[in-house]
């Protein structure tokens, strides 16, 4: 998949929020800039939320309330120490898990997540998703198709 410019990748956000169901776990990754917390706001107009998403680089959680709570989680400063959050809260709540730099969490990820790797192209970003899992792999079989 491909985005041209913020909307787009807002509108692929967006299409995936409509489809999340109660525990669905996201994993964004790319570089700096690359349009993870984008993503997210799109993904949250998915999910009906109203409020204005910001990245939680510095909180390292923020919540919304929708059709589901999102929990948007930034895990680039807590590194490799992932106990230093309790993240059975989110990962096992009523809502939808999105979190950014979840890579670095590596035997912490649950064992069905969805990932998303942005790359920057030239004219725009390439969305490049893994599916983990029996209901990560429906949820991109659901996502591509329909």
């Amino acid at each position: 998949m491909f985005s041209h410019n913020e909307d787009e990748l807002m509108a692929w956000g967006e299409k995936l929020g409509a489809l999340l169901q109660k525990q669905d776990v996201l994993i964004l990754t790319g570089d700096l800039g690359a349009g993870k917390t984008t993503f997210t706001k799109g993904l949250a107009r998915g999910l009906g939320i109203k409020q204005m998403i910001k990245s939680p680089t510095y909180t390292i959680v923020r919540e919304y309330d929708g059709r589901l709570p999102l929990y948007h989680l930034d895990v680039y400063r807590i590194g490799e120490d992932p106990d230093s959050i309790d993240l059975d809260d989110f990962l096992f709540g009523d809502g939808v898990t999105v979190i950014e730099w979840g890579e670095l969490l590596g035997d912490s990820l649950p064992s069905d997540y969805l990932k998303l790797t942005i790359l920057r192209k030239n004219d725009g970003r390439e969305l490049v998703f893994d599916a983990k899992g029996h209901r990560a792999e429906k949820l991109l079989e659901e996502f591509v198709n329909g």
